[in-house]
């Protein structure tokens, strides 16, 4: 019987660097640019959603209806915000030994975001990667971002493997629910601050602290060759 090679599919802010509340701050900023008021909590709670979900989490919350113009300028003033915050975004503990680790045992790997690369490209030279040599999705090369599972399918193809075989690595519901959908396994990190029991409700097979935690127990998800 032919043995599926497993991959690795990794989320990038809250699971290998440390930037969630840089990204909060910073879409705080966007809001208040657009008269917005939310509380701080509720943006962090939608964190690595798509831009349509935001929107449509807006006129739940606020009443607000968002129109395309609008959401379009609340992205640049978050980019903006973002460039003047990233420079204390470092990696999370353990993270690029864990990469490093996957290299060294010869399992393939990508880095899939619902960031776009204005953004992403800071967190990538703080992680040390660098997207012309490992694969790499942000939001601007596909059509829907996470929950859908459109990120996760186009990273899994550019490493040529099937999405079945991956494990994708999250520190957010929003990656867990996108694993789910496009029948990955799912492991959740707390890096993001998002509690156990959500990942798990969301689909996590596994939990761990963060990216060291998850290089002690990589044998559990399959990450040996």
């Amino acid at each position: 019987m032919t043995r599926i090679e497993t991959v690795f599919l990794f989320d990038l802010d809250g699971t290998l660097v440390d930037s969630v509340y840089q990204h909060v701050l910073a879409w705080q900023e966007a809001l208040d640019a657009e008269q917005i008021a939310l509380s701080v909590w509720r943006i962090h709670r939608r964190i690595g959603m798509s831009g349509g979900l935001f929107a449509n989490m807006l006129l739940r919350e606020t009443g607000l209806e968002v129109s395309p113009e609008r959401l379009e300028r609340l992205r640049r003033h978050h980019a903006e915000s973002y460039r003047r915050l990233v420079a204390r975004v470092r990696p999370l503990p353990g993270a690029c030994e864990l990469l490093a680790t996957l290299t060294g045992n010869g399992i393939p790997w990508a880095i899939a975001t619902s960031g776009r690369m204005e953004t992403a490209a800071a967190n990538l030279a703080a992680l040390g990667v660098d997207p012309a040599k490992v694969p790499v999705v942000t939001r601007d090369q596909v059509k829907y971002a996470k929950p859908d599972p459109d990120l996760f399918l186009a990273a899994a193809e550019r490493l040529g493997a099937p999405i079945e075989s991956a494990v994708v690595v999250g520190d957010a519901i929003w990656d867990m629910l996108a694993a789910r959908r496009c029948r990955a396994l799912g492991v959740g990190l707390l890096s993001g601050g998002y509690g156990a029991e959500e990942l798990e409700r969301g689909g996590a097979a596994r939990v761990y602290e963060d990216p060291a935690d998850l290089l002690r127990h990589l044998d559990e998800v399959g990450g040996r060759r």
